[in-house]
């Protein structure tokens, strides 16, 4: 756990003890859902804000606004949209510039489309109180215009780990000097509530990985592209 993860005074059971501190490595592989941080980067990257006012929508819906855990984010990418959007619905593709997901499957074919499903999965390590595992998510899209926005849900289910209903918004707006990329994740279930605060820190360090991914690799295609035209 991050020394700058929020501080929880409660007292807790001795018993519950190792069931917290296995739900806590898990959550740093649960980053996955919805980015691509490592473990071991997890446990000491830096907690970032958290923005709820005026939730993303796409084609008139948001997140789960009933959701304990919840992320918002955004940065400027300075790449074409035709590019970021390729990158970000090409969801085949994650594996080469996503390290952590392993594994990738569309369970439909041709375009990114309302209805389409994908299962991913990242593999989870051994713990001192948990065996390896592999957390595989199912993801349905839900609504989707070209070139502006993507909503998907489902679960994420691993042994140790399991999220009941993910939500996941990301919208696409060009603006002067690049395209304005936002996004925003809710996470709800029984187990993934046990300790919201770390669960949203752990959620929002995923988001901006995976934010930060996506700008590195559009930037990066975008930039090989000028020079192969030079």
């Amino acid at each position: 756990m991050s020394s700058n993860a929020p501080s929880d005074t409660r007292t807790v059971h001795p018993r519950t003890r190792p069931r917290i501190a296995a739900l806590t490595i898990s959550l740093a592989v649960a980053g996955v859902l919805a980015g691509n941080i490592p473990a071991a980067q997890a446990a000491t990257a830096q907690p970032r804000p958290t923005h709820h006012a005026g939730g993303l929508q796409c084609r008139g819906k948001g997140v789960d606004p009933t959701a304990k855990i919840r992320y918002r984010t955004e940065t400027l990418i300075k790449a074409p949209l035709s590019t970021i959007w390729k990158l970000q619905t090409d969801v085949e593709g994650w594996p080469a510039w996503q390290k952590p997901v392993t594994g990738m499957k569309r369970l439909d074919r041709g375009p990114l489309r309302k209805n389409s499903q994908f299962r991913w999965t990242t593999p989870v390590p051994a713990t001192p109180v948990s065996p390896p595992t592999t957390l595989v998510i199912t993801s349905t899209v839900r609504q989707l215009e070209h070139h502006k926005c993507v909503r998907w849900t489902g679960p994420a289910i691993g042994e140790g780990l399991r999220i009941d209903r993910g939500v996941h918004v990301w919208t696409f707006t060009p603006v002067r000097g690049g395209v304005l990329v936002r996004t925003e994740e809710t996470h709800a279930g029984d187990q993934i509530e046990t300790n919201v605060p770390l669960a949203t820190d752990f959620l929002g360090k995923g988001l901006e990985a995976w934010l930060h991914d996506l700008k590195t690799t559009a930037e990066a295609h975008t930039g090989d592209h000028r020079r192969d035209h030079r």
